[in-house]
């Protein structure tokens, strides 16, 4: 059985497709890594707005609790009781 020696095109042929092959290759993982990046960044951005979510469903659920208003009362608008004194430790 006699083979055909194959030309000089077809051996560039096949280089190329080789080529294209491998850079479409690289190029995709680069892609890929890109994404998973990106996926991680936002899965830590959806725990941190299900963890503040849950605590305002806390105050939702409370908000009839006399200890919880006077919580944001104090921390989220600086409120004191009558005869109170706040003292603010500026010495960091």
């Amino acid at each position: 059985m006699k083979l055909k020696r194959v030309g000089l095109l077809t051996k560039i042929v096949i280089a190329g497709l080789l080529l294209y092959a491998v850079i479409t290759l690289i190029g995709g993982n680069a892609r890929q890594l890109k994404a998973e990046a990106t996926r991680d960044q936002l899965a830590g951005q959806v725990a941190a707005l299900t963890e503040e979510n849950a605590g305002m469903q806390y105050d939702i659920d409370h908000s009839t609790d006399p200890g919880v208003i006077e919580g944001i009362a104090r921390d989220r608008l600086g409120l004191v009781k009558p005869g109170e004194k706040i003292f603010y430790d500026i010495g960091n």
